[in-house]
């Protein structure tokens, strides 16, 4: 009886373990993957006449890939990081957080380091899981970059799965 008392505790005693012990298995971008959106954002300027940065981040928000056009202005590299962070951080259009933020309670949330609210970045959203972020800067628009980071996803969208 006494073996079968301490068997039970130690059954309620594993089923109370707490579940933070698993390990998580977490999606990211591919390096490749990493380079075929950047290739495709920058082909896409080309088309369109601007020399552009950009930059694809991990779901970390770690830079995965920067690209820098050879005639891109030198603050276009830090720009095109922060619009791919913010909509890595965010899990939304870089112009949508602008929207979103202006003038409302979430102002505050443009005060935080690596957070730009201007367009030209891009979640990298697979199965509804944020696994990067891709960013542009160099075209004369926060539209055109916009353009180009939307045509880039649509571009490799076969390859992120």
């Amino acid at each position: 009886m006494r073996v079968i008392l301490v068997l039970v505790v130690l059954a309620i005693m594993y089923a109370a373990a707490p579940a933070a012990a698993q390990l998580l298995a977490e999606r990211n971008i591919s390096l490749q993957a990493a380079r075929a959106l950047a290739d495709a954002a920058i082909a896409c300027a080309r088309k369109d006449g601007y020399d552009v940065s950009v930059v694809v981040v991990d779901r970390s928000g770690d830079t995965k890939v920067l690209m820098k056009g050879d005639l891109a202005n030198p603050h276009n590299p830090e720009l095109a990081y922060k619009k791919a962070y913010t909509a890595r951080t965010y899990g939304v259009t870089t112009m949508e957080f602008r929207n979103r933020t202006r003038g409302t309670e979430l102002e505050g949330q443009r005060d935080l380091t690596d957070i730009i609210p201007l367009g030209g970045g891009v979640p990298i959203i697979v199965n509804n899981e944020r696994v990067g972020g891709l960013g542009l800067s160099g075209a004369p628009t926060q539209e055109a970059d916009d353009k180009c980071a939307h045509e880039a996803l649509k571009a490799v969208a076969g390859q992120l799965k």
